[in-house]
């Protein structure tokens, strides 16, 4: 079962939506959501629009123990700021011009369940210091109201502005970024897990075709690349809206690079990046993280790219990282007898690293003198 939410790729597993992932650096943020969706902890989603922010939020909800609840979302940038206060906190009968009967707002919709508050840095100050009560006292004022009503929801919040430059900007409340920062996952942009641009092209175009009542097409070898080979402003978005702009005007069975239709008058259109060919190069590839707050994790990552940039060899990583090869040594010993593995397996100290990597590291060496001696 596929899903597809605000325009971001999901597939379904176990009953639980997932967004459409690849990458190492997805993967860590799932992996994340994963490990706080356990907890009652309010999570502040940052990246910028179109990376999938809210497909995040819905898996965390999803695989909380409030995923029986109810699940309420609210863009703070969709309503005038007059109104925004009634759809929010909710209000009294008569207290709003105009209305008559009480209202209740999205706090106390998500009562039990998960309220997703959507670029929550366009929320006006008038209405951040509410919000902060509802996050400290676990109530909610509605408008007109006479005493707090009691809620119990889990607050996820997410925005595509730095938080703590629009605190020093005076637009952010400081104590309300503080208590919306319980634990941050940061989602990268679509150009950073390029990874995932073959996988979300197959889905989108699996999917819209779907919609649009017709067989999918296949990509070719060349349209896979032409994809890989651009960046793409507004992320997942964008490349959703490509593949529908494409399906729309081509009726081929399999698309061509000559079938896309870029507008290169958008603001966000893809500008040309290094082909997927010309990014296989060991030595120039690049794996994005999302940084945990976990000081281990973070010591263990570093020894982990070290020892993947020298293919292995424990001398050259030691000497890479600037401590001794003892220390090293002593630090792979102890995490492989406590059970925490690395991603790269080392054999010995010189010998770089598992004989699949190393098979394949003399592979690419014979393919690189081959192309040499032919040019």
């Amino acid at each position: 079962m596929v899903a597809t939410t605000n325009n971001v790729a999901m597939v379904e597993a176990n009953g639980v939506a997932l967004p459409v992932m690849v990458s190492g650096a997805m993967r860590n943020v799932v992996s994340c959501a994963a490990d706080v969706a356990d907890t009652d902890a309010t999570v502040l989603l940052l990246g910028e629009s179109g990376t999938g922010k809210e497909v995040i939020a819905r898996f965390i909800h999803e695989l909380s123990r409030r995923a029986a609840g109810p699940w309420v979302s609210l863009s703070c940038a969709s309503l005038p700021s007059d109104s925004l206060e009634s759809e929010l906190f909710g209000h009294e009968a008569g207290a709003v011009p105009g209305t008559s009967t009480m209202r209740v707002g999205r706090i106390e919709q998500a009562n039990g369940g998960t309220l997703l508050l959507d670029e929550v840095s366009e929320l006006p100050l008038s209405l951040q210091a509410k919000l902060l009560r509802v996050l400290q006292e676990r109530q909610v004022d509605r408008v007109g109201g006479r005493s707090p009503v009691p809620v119990d929801l889990r607050i996820v919040a997410t925005s595509n502005r730095d938080l703590r430059a629009e605190v020093v900007a005076g637009r952010f409340r400081a104590d309300l970024y503080y208590r919306l920062c319980v634990f941050p996952i940061v989602v990268p942009p679509l150009r950073d897990r390029r990874e995932d641009i073959e996988a979300l092209a197959r889905h989108f175009v699996d999917r819209l075709s779907q919609d649009l009542g017709r067989a999918a097409p296949v990509l070719s070898a060349s349209a896979l690349v032409t994809l890989d080979s651009y960046s793409y402003g507004g992320n997942v978005r964008e490349l959703r809206n490509l593949i529908e702009r494409t399906l729309i005007r081509c009726r081929n069975s399999v698309l061509e690079p000559s079938d896309f239709f870029f507008d290169p008058s958008l603001p966000s259109a893809p500008e040309p990046v290094r082909t997927k060919e010309a990014r296989q190069d060991p030595e120039e590839s690049q794996e994005v993280w999302v940084l945990p707050i976990d000081l281990g994790e973070l010591e263990r990552m570093a020894i982990r790219e070290a020892l993947r940039r020298v293919s292995g060899n424990r001398t050259h990583a030691a000497r890479l990282l600037g401590i001794s090869l003892r220390t090293l040594r002593n630090k792979l010993k102890a995490w492989r007898e406590s059970g925490v593995a690395l991603e790269m397996a080392v054999d010995s100290e010189s010998g770089s690293s598992t004989r699949q990597e190393r098979d394949a590291t003399v592979a690419r060496s014979s393919h690189r003198k081959s192309n040499e001696q032919a040019a």
